[in-house]
């Protein structure tokens, strides 16, 4: 990293740890697609079972299927963009679109979601017909079909993260598929129709809640905010207590992914220590720093270094010009 020339108003320095690199989740791209392809096929399935059935509990688990199978899909669209280098025009590639497509998808299951609440709350005081024998054919399939992906995910669930979140929803699809079971055996045996809405009424209080934070977490990275877990003050503190450290000043800290965060920062150093040419030893110690002295590990941090002398430049107004 090259020293700042007493001439220049600052320096600026772009952290990258140790074997860190912009590509995604570009591994084991067959068993995310196998797993896709499962799960789409799970979802025509169920969605012909939900509306010959009547079922509102086999709705809902189909509209959690969509909801993975989307979530599947982003995997594997995420491990075939990430193989996109950066350009001048996206310069950290398509990681954003992540989140975006997260959003989306968290709108919609959580708008479906609410629907089935409400609608089983009211079927389960004005109860309608449910083809239970149906239910219970199409629960099954269900069921084999998820233990199929789960067999299929298991392998490189600790190589990848994606792999482990995707066999994780997989496993919820598999518990929904049972209740569905459940509740379809129950009705056949005791005629208590109220038994789907029950089931229904279950399966949405176990979802809605994961679809709030998957949204709320969503609009957290589109809005910019701190990383869970990195507090600023913190992050402040531990700048200011480095060598030759005057303030700190503009630092902000976002993601850029979900597992993609940033930091940027103007650090005033003594002007003594700036212009005698320890700018570089100086932005080693704060790229350091916000690399390994925090829960979140920030890899990717702009550090401007600015003597204390240093004015900042005025900004214009559009009248001004």
């Amino acid at each position: 990293m090259a020293e700042a020339h007493p001439a220049d108003p600052g320096h600026e320095g772009h952290a990258h740890g140790p074997g860190h690199s912009h590509a995604g989740p570009g591994t084991d791209r067959w068993r995310i697609a196998t797993a896709f392809g499962i799960t789409a096929g799970l979802f025509v399935v169920q969605l012909v079972g939900a509306l010959w059935t009547g079922s509102l509990a086999l709705l809902l688990d189909t509209a959690h299927v969509l909801t993975d199978a989307g979530g599947l899909l982003l995997a594997l669209v995420a491990a075939h963009l990430s193989l996109r280098p950066p350009t001048a025009r996206r310069t950290w590639g398509w990681r954003r679109a992540e989140i975006v497509a997260a959003a989306l998808q968290a709108g919609v299951l959580l708008a479906v979601g609410l629907f089935v609440l409400v609608e089983g709350v009211r079927r389960f005081f004005d109860p309608e017909p449910v083809a239970s024998a149906e239910m219970v054919v199409f629960g099954v399939v269900g069921l084999l079909g998820n233990l199929v992906a789960m067999v299929v995910l298991f392998g490189g669930r600790r190589s990848n993260l994606n792999l482990r979140a995707a066999m994780l929803e997989v496993l919820n699809d598999a518990l929904g598929s049972v209740a569905v079971v459940v509740a379809a055996v129950v009705i056949t045996l005791t005629g208590w129709v109220q038994a789907d809405a029950l089931v229904a009424l279950l399966i949405g209080v176990l979802i809605v809640p994961r679809t709030i934070r998957l949204l709320t977490e969503s609009l957290s990275v589109l809005m910019e905010s701190a990383p869970p877990g990195l507090d600023l003050a913190d992050v402040r503190g531990h700048i200011l207590e480095l060598p030759h450290v005057v303030e700190v000043h503009d630092l902000h800290a976002s993601r850029i992914s979900s597992d993609l965060p940033v930091l940027t920062a103007h650090v005033v150093l003594e002007d003594e220590y700036f212009y005698s040419g320890g700018s570089a030893e100086a932005l080693g110690r704060i790229q350091r720093c916000v690399a390994e002295h925090f829960p979140v590990s920030v890899q990717h941090s702009t550090i401007q270094l600015e003597p204390a002398d240093h004015v900042e430049p005025e900004v214009c107004t559009p009248h001004e010009h």
